[in-house]
């Protein structure tokens, strides 16, 4: 079995601080970089660029919409699916500018936030994300949840496609991330998500927190950046699955 493990970084802004980038490059093996919309700014990615390229690890572009003072959580509806495409290749390039600067390479695309969410089950707004990752670089994958209409845009336009899921939060019965909004969405203790990455991992399903077991695809398990605990997270997440026997790679090296 292998499995990558992947977090979202370069969210800081400015002179406001959001997780500890560095310690987690020391663990994981795949970065998606925000790209200046809902966090991050050019100083802040070139930084991230350099230190994953200083310790091997994969970089990608994690793109959302336009909203600095909602940390691209807030649903944003009005946008046209052309000016969606334009967005999210714009952020694209701006990190790939940056990679190439910085002499690294950018590898795949995850959306954030509220337009992950939402493209998980509108069919065209995926569509619309999955065209412009295409126009931009048709060799680059797309980061999905597996059962989702990004996983079928991806394979719709031709793009490869890396399956996700998340060992610090919790599942509806349909497979969906439970709302941030609601209690036991988030979870902190590093053991119990160790444990939960493992059986994920070996039974290839995410269990509902309702307790429904629900078969997916797994490439590679995201542990948040931003989350209080992070480190301690993704470390046991790590160790856990090192000792059952698990390859940790970044997924670009198999997909």
């Amino acid at each position: 079995m292998r499995v990558d493990l992947n977090s979202d970084l370069g969210e800081s802004f400015g002179a406001w601080t959001m997780g500890d980038d560095a310690a987690l490059l020391s663990i994981i093996t795949s970065a998606n970089v925000a790209c200046g919309f809902h966090a991050g700014d050019p100083m802040v990615m070139a930084a991230t660029v350099a230190e994953a390229k200083a310790k091997g690890v994969a970089i990608g572009a994690h793109p959302g919409f336009n909203d600095l003072a909602g940390f691209g959580r807030r649903v944003i509806r009005g946008d046209s699916l052309s000016d969606i495409e334009a967005m999210t290749a714009y952020q694209i390039g701006a990190l790939q500018a940056l990679a190439t600067r910085g002499g690294h390479r950018v590898g795949h695309v995850k959306t954030h936030g509220a337009l992950a969410n939402m493209a998980a089950d509108d069919a065209d707004l995926a569509r619309a994300i999955a065209r412009a990752v295409k126009a931009v670089d048709p060799s680059l994958i797309l980061v999905a949840m597996a059962g989702t209409e990004q996983e079928r845009a991806a394979e719709a336009v031709g793009l490869k496609c890396a399956h996700e899921v998340f060992a610090d939060r919790a599942y509806t019965p349909t497979g969906r991330l439970v709302s941030r909004s609601q209690p036991g969405a988030v979870l902190h203790d590093p053991e119990m998500v160790a444990a939960r990455a493992l059986a994920m991992v070996q039974a290839g399903a995410v269990t509902s927190m309702d307790g429904q077991v629900i078969p997916v695809g797994i490439d590679t398990i995201c542990v948040h950046g931003d989350s209080p605990g992070a480190i301690a997270m993704a470390a046991a997440v790590k160790a856990k699955l090192a000792a059952a026997g698990v390859t940790i790679a970044a997924f670009s090296s198999w997909i």
